[in-house]
């Protein structure tokens, strides 16, 4: 086994990864079967007016709670919103100093990847 760092959106996560011997062959990777494009979703309307920055979902889950108001001035790294997935809670955190434009999401509503949860200037 070797323990590795991946980071993923700025989240750093330690993981176990097991060696496979020059004799162990790989497991098949199944083909995905092609989909057609999904149509268009229409945009969420903004709680404000929208920021030049855009605070993105890092995964698909639950939004569990909002940590910060509309105009809340915040720093790199503070926590702003947190989603769960899979029984984890995982912050996401303001990436620059900024003050809150927008916020798009509360408590309890579903997201997908890159959905835009706040805006900030």
């Amino acid at each position: 086994m070797k323990n590795l760092r991946v980071t993923v959106n700025g989240t750093a996560y330690d993981v176990q990864v097991e060696e496979l011997g020059a004799d162990a062959a790989p497991a098949p990777v199944k083909a995905a079967p092609a989909k057609a494009a999904p149509a268009p979703a229409a945009a969420p309307a903004a709680s404000g007016n929208a920021g030049s920055v855009k605070v993105t979902a890092p995964m698909p889950g639950t939004v569990v709670r909002v940590e910060v108001n509309t105009g809340d001035a915040v720093k790199s790294g503070q926590d702003l919103v947190f989603i769960e997935a899979m029984k984890m809670e995982t912050p996401v955190k303001a990436a620059q100093d900024g003050t809150i434009a927008s916020i798009e999401v509360s408590s309890g509503e579903s997201v997908e990847t890159g959905k835009v949860l706040l805006t900030m200037n």
